[in-house]
């Protein structure tokens, strides 16, 4: 400690010279400078740490047993949903105002990966709701849109955020979604496919442009309901995260009262990408959460299998197998938490952001890959769940950014600080 240390150079100022030298005290380090508190990535308040127990009681008392059903079904069980909402999990950030549990966004960030270190599936529905739909509203929207739609979300209403077409992926803002300004209200025609959350969702942040002539500048951010017309089209069949709705959305004529826009008309480019920023973080604590889950699950079945004599966990071979594997995750760890912290500080955070994102995404699929490995024929059936955290990792290098877009924004950043 800082005070030890000091105590122990004053010392020395008083002893006869030679007999006690001042010293480094290479064990001891200065935790406070100025009045900033410096802790270690792994340090988390009271309230976090109790919040990560509940997180991790519901994970894996009430959605556990229902994640291999809902996987082979393809579909959320309303039950969890329902329990997300009991549980304060889908309004974190949320003002107590407003039916939320008035957490830190690093508690949202604990949420995921908990989550996901049981059902990614269930983690991305949490995060998407949270990360992107929640934060909109709580920092774009007018008081009279937060008093109406926040308390819906945080206790009821399942949110989905609307921006991916069949001609925008990457390029988020080639969109060909348009409004039309009528009357008091704005009329989308369009459509968006990759939505997650649309199956069950009730609230819709639809991204659309009105005024193509602008290009980017033209896209504006529009809440829709259900009953206003969205259209629920194909439910994609997918490798992973298989109980995670991912739809095609088309609006026909969607009437939207002028009121509905966030953020005023042609700012929802920006919107878009301050958010996604933050969502990012949010795909690697899932990638994060299912990767630990997966090495939880495959670790401890390597010293209880014996092969020619001994555990198969205690050969050299395998020894390093895992110690990589742990070594991987920590660092995915602490790309997250660090890039989490960052955005609480107000600090920037796109870069740390995006490095979490493309490590976190490379860590899940190396790690769940081995752990089937360790598992040998075992880790290949679906009775462990092994390979359905391989399976939902695929995902991690495709949404909210691919890994190549990850490495283009972090290669920009390189390129700005060198090339001055």
């Amino acid at each position: 400690m800082f005070s030890v240390a000091s105590r122990l150079l004053r010392a020395t100022k008083h002893c006869p010279k030679g007999l006690l030298e001042p010293t480094r005290m290479f064990s001891i380090s200065a935790i406070r400078t100025e009045g900033l508190q410096l802790n270690s990535l792994d340090t988390f308040t009271e309230e976090e740490n109790m919040f990560r127990d509940s997180v991790k009681r519901f994970a894996v008392d009430i959605v556990g047993p229902k994640v291999r059903e809902m996987d082979e079904k393809e579909s959320m069980d309303p039950t969890i949903i329902q329990g997300l909402f009991e549980q304060g999990l889908m309004g974190i950030e949320t003002s107590a105002e407003h039916g939320g549990a008035e957490a830190s966004f690093v508690s949202a960030i604990i949420a995921i990966e908990e989550l996901a270190k049981i059902d990614p599936s269930v983690s991305v529905m949490c995060d998407v709701h949270n990360t992107l739909v929640n934060t909109i509203l709580r920092k774009y929207g007018t008081k009279e849109q937060q008093d109406k739609w926040l308390p819906l979300l945080s206790e009821s209403q399942l949110g989905s955020f609307c921006l991916s077409e069949p001609v925008s992926g990457s390029d988020a803002f080639a969109l060909q979604t348009r409004a039309k300004k009528d009357g008091d209200h704005w009329v989308i025609n369009g459509s968006k496919m990759w939505i997650t959350n649309s199956h069950e969702a009730e609230i819709f942040l639809i991204f659309a442009n009105v005024d193509p002539s602008k290009g980017y500048k033209g896209i504006t951010c529009f809440i829709a309901t259900k009953e206003m017309g969205v259209q629920i089209a194909k439910k994609e069949e997918k490798l992973g995260i298989r109980a995670s709705s991912t739809c095609t959305l088309n609006f026909d004529d969607l009437r939207i009262p002028a009121e509905n826009i966030i953020g005023g008309e042609g700012k929802g480019y920006k919107l878009a990408i301050e958010i996604l920023n933050e969502g990012r973080i949010g795909i690697a604590a899932q990638m994060l959460g299912l990767a630990q889950g997966a090495f939880d699950k495959a670790v401890p079945y390597t010293y209880q299998r014996t092969q020619f004599g001994q555990p198969i966990g205690t050969f050299q071979g395998m020894q390093f197998q895992i110690a990589e594997a742990a070594v991987k995750l920590e660092t995915a760890r602490l790309l997250t938490y660090n890039a989490a912290r960052r955005k609480e500080e107000g600090r920037s955070f796109t870069k740390e952001a995006a490095m979490a994102k493309y490590w976190a995404s490379q860590v899940a699929q190396h790690v769940s890959g081995s752990a089937i490995e360790w598992c040998g024929g075992v880790g290949f059936t679906r009775e462990t769940g092994i390979e359905k955290f391989w399976r939902d990792s695929k995902i991690g290098a495709i949404y909210e950014g691919t890994s190549n877009i990850q490495l283009q924004t972090i290669a920009k950043f390189i390129q700005q600080e060198y090339s001055r």
